[in-house]
């Protein structure tokens, strides 16, 4: 996906999460670069996390995310002739 388009993207996220959508954004990209997550505190100790750690727990409990329009955006994202590769990390924590 090229840079702006990636841009573009979370533009129209953002722009579509409605309340608390500043804390649930940086809420999302926390939850994509934290390792492990055993507690929600940790979300809010990453580095992406500019908020409050209280911030973690009234996103959740406010924000309440268009869940079809979401869906309907990462859907516009998928290009149906490139192959699709998703994958994940289980590393055990030591």
């Amino acid at each position: 996906m090229p840079l702006e388009q990636l841009r573009e993207f979370r533009t129209s996220v953002y722009n579509i999460l409605g309340k608390a959508k500043d804390a649930l954004f940086d809420l999302m990209d926390a939850t994509l670069i934290t390792r492990s997550i055993y507690a929600f505190v940790e979300l809010a100790l990453s580095p992406v996390f500019r908020r409050k750690w209280s911030s973690v727990y009234e996103a959740i409990q406010d924000g309440n995310p268009p869940r079809t329009e979401l869906m309907k955006l990462y859907i516009e994202q998928l290009n149906p002739t490139e192959r699709i590769i998703l994958a994940g990390d289980h590393t055990a924590r030591t």
